[in-house]
């Protein structure tokens, strides 16, 4: 990848931009609101940090030991060379979440509400972030006019097709964390939104395949949405369900509002950047 500028010798690239301004909208939005819900910034934001470098640990673990564990066993020094690239997102997910947890455990903070408040932002820090990606799909059966062009080639902008779900999840938890059933249900609908969306966009993805076209990101996504389903069954009948809040029609359009455009200055910047 080529940087986009350069500061003296530091070389500043998109998808580095682009994450830190989606991490940084994600935490700033998620501050705000755990403020008004009575919890400790200071102490949320130390979690942040630590979360952040669980799930970079994570990330990094599942994807040497799962897309390219004889390259790495052979060259042990390169899975130290994160900048040269190689993360799994569905590692990223537990590395991060784990140590998250543990935190809030720790420290006494409530963990349901906290990932709850949390898990819109998340997915909202996750779609700007995919704007820089460098990552492109398979290369397109005819052209059609959002097919970007790579090296002559025209291939799918699976970035933009992922971006754009994660804004209509983000649209979606927003309004669910204002008419929640039971604490949790919030970050829940995240973690099955989420694995749902990397199994579609990998479809458009050239990753190492199981079997006729089903990859290994796949059977992670599956694997992680039983689990998941399995948590939310418990955690219906261990906890208390009330009725959820109704949301006015203005909060709502307000809402999608934002989320469209949002997508539509997102899908700009994509193909300005990127094409």
């Amino acid at each position: 990848m080529e940087p986009l500028f350069s500061i003296g010798p530091i070389n500043i690239y998109l998808f580095g931009m682009m994450i830190a301004i989606g991490v940084f909208v994600g935490l700033y939005y998620f501050l705000k609101v755990a403020k008004s819900k009575g919890l400790n910034e200071k102490l949320l934001l130390d979690g942040v940090l630590l979360s952040f470098i669980g799930g970079v640990l994570g990330a990094r673990v599942v994807y040497v030991l799962v897309y390219n564990s004889a390259y790495y066993f052979s060259n042990p020094i390169e899975i130290f060379f994160i900048h040269k690239g190689g993360l799994s997102i569905h590692g990223g997910l537990v590395g991060g979440f784990l140590v998250g947890i543990l935190y809030l455990w720790k420290n006494k903070l409530p963990v349901w509400k906290t990932l709850d408040i949390a898990a819109p932002f998340i997915i909202l820090a996750q779609g700007i972030s995919r704007i820089g990606c460098d990552v492109f799909g398979y290369p397109t059966a005819s052209d059609p006019l959002w097919a970007i062009r790579v090296d002559g080639v025209m291939l799918h902008p699976v970035q933009a097709y992922e971006f754009t779900l994660n804004y209509l999840l983000f649209g979606y938890l927003w309004l669910r964390l204002k008419s929640s059933s039971y604490q949790g249900q919030v970050f829940l609908h995240y973690l099955i939104g989420f694995l749902t969306i990397r199994g579609i966009v990998e479809f458009f993805r050239e990753n190492p395949l199981l079997f006729d076209f089903i990859s290994v990101s796949h059977v992670m996504s599956i694997v992680g949405i039983i689990v998941v389903v399995l948590v939310m069954l418990y955690r219906k009948k261990t906890t208390k369900i009330v009725r959820p809040a109704n949301v006015e029609r203005y909060e709502i359009a307000k809402i999608w509002f934002y989320v469209w455009g949002l997508t539509f200055v997102s899908l700009l910047l994509y193909y300005l950047l990127q094409g």
